[in-house]
């Protein structure tokens, strides 16, 4: 299941940008954040998407989102732009940035070259 963070729960669970300038990824496994809206078209066709791959790969990357609108602060602090972007992070490297709604296997590749994650 991929789960909603807020603020709160993005700065215990992903990067506390307010205590740390450089990145510091606080999670036991690797994530993708979706920034998201819910008027966003590209954005409801990527969600099926990234349910299947939390389930395909459960227990070993977490799947979270950020309402863009809602969450207006984590969007600035991450340069958001355009929506869906999806931010891979990796455990002990800088977190990478991809645009759009990627296709699923596209997302699969990135999951391994980036998260270095296996199926």
């Amino acid at each position: 299941m991929t789960e909603n963070l807020t603020k709160e729960t993005f700065l215990e669970k992903v990067f506390n940008y307010e205590k740390n300038k450089e990145w510091s990824f606080e999670g036991e496994i690797p994530a993708i954040i979706d920034f998201y809206a819910d008027w966003c078209g590209p954005c409801k066709a990527l969600a099926p998407v990234l349910e299947d791959l939390s389930t395909e790969y459960e227990g070993k990357i977490h799947i979270y989102k950020v309402d863009t609108e809602a969450e207006q602060e984590l969007s600035a602090a991450f340069g958001i732009r355009s929506i869906p972007s999806m931010l891979f992070c990796p455990k002990g490297e800088e977190p990478q940035m991809a645009n759009g709604a990627l296709p699923k296997k596209q997302i699969e590749q990135i999951i391994g070259d980036v998260l270095k994650i296996k199926k």
